[in-house]
């Protein structure tokens, strides 16, 4: 798997984007979002439901993916070389932007998968909001490096009556490579929610399930999150 790739598409799962086609904005067309409280309000959002955005029940699978990559495109062009200078304000705007549109609770608890069953709330809550700033501090900076011409968003062929469905997309990379990036989504009462990414047919979420089910038998589901709030999550393995 190339590495442009993947830290996109992993940034991508925790705030799920699809990057289409927007004409360029003017730097002055908006300021960027303040890193302040970027920390603290991604932990608080993360381990909360997800909140409704104005017009996401109304929303399918493909249209939920395509707003988000508007939305996102359109703050990235207008303030990108703020943005560079201070990547922590990226995680100010996935949090507003994205956060919404992800059921963060939903795929943390099919990350831990049996061990969700035994943990407190308070551990549910804490693995919920590491895992959630961890990946949005270590992959982050690749939303940077994407602009509308590096991801196709395929025509949607599931079922829109059905309660979970996929979205098809394809990442360039900086070599040309043309990588399958496709979203799952689940059906909630706030609307569509995307919760995992399989990239080349590896699924993130069971990725990361299995590496941490098997740390967790070794060293306990305490010492694993205390490990993840200071280190972040292990990487995502390559395709064979």
């Amino acid at each position: 798997m190339k590495l442009t790739s993947l830290l996109a598409a992993v940034c991508l799962l925790s705030a799920p984007v699809a990057f289409a086609q927007q004409p360029a904005q003017q730097p002055a067309a908006a300021k960027p979002a303040q890193a302040g409280a970027t920390a603290d309000q991604g932990r608080a959002n993360a381990a909360k439901p997800p909140p409704t955005t104005p017009g996401t029940q109304q929303l399918g699978p493909r249209e939920l993916i395509e707003r988000g990559a508007q939305k996102m495109l359109k703050e990235l062009d207008a303030n990108r070389v703020a943005y560079k200078k201070d990547p922590k304000l990226v995680g100010k705007l996935v949090d507003e932007v994205l956060l919404p549109d992800f059921d963060t609770q939903y795929a943390a608890r099919q990350v831990l998968g049996r061990h969700w069953r035994n943990a407190t709330p308070q551990q549910r809550e804490r693995f919920i909001q590491a895992f959630y700033d961890a990946l949005v501090e270590n992959y982050g900076a690749a939303l940077l490096e994407f602009t509308g011409d590096k991801l196709e968003i395929l025509p949607f062929r599931g079922d829109l009556a059905a309660e979970k469905a996929s979205v098809k997309t394809i990442v360039r990379t900086s070599n040309g490579t043309r990588v399958p990036v496709n979203y799952t989504m689940r059906k909630t009462p706030q609307g569509w929610k995307a919760w995992d990414v399989v990239i080349e047919g590896i699924s993130y979420v069971n990725n990361f399930r299995n590496d941490f089910g098997a740390e967790i038998d070794q060293k306990g589901l305490e010492a694993v999150i205390t490990r993840l709030e200071r280190e972040g999550p292990p990487k995502v393995k390559k395709a064979a």
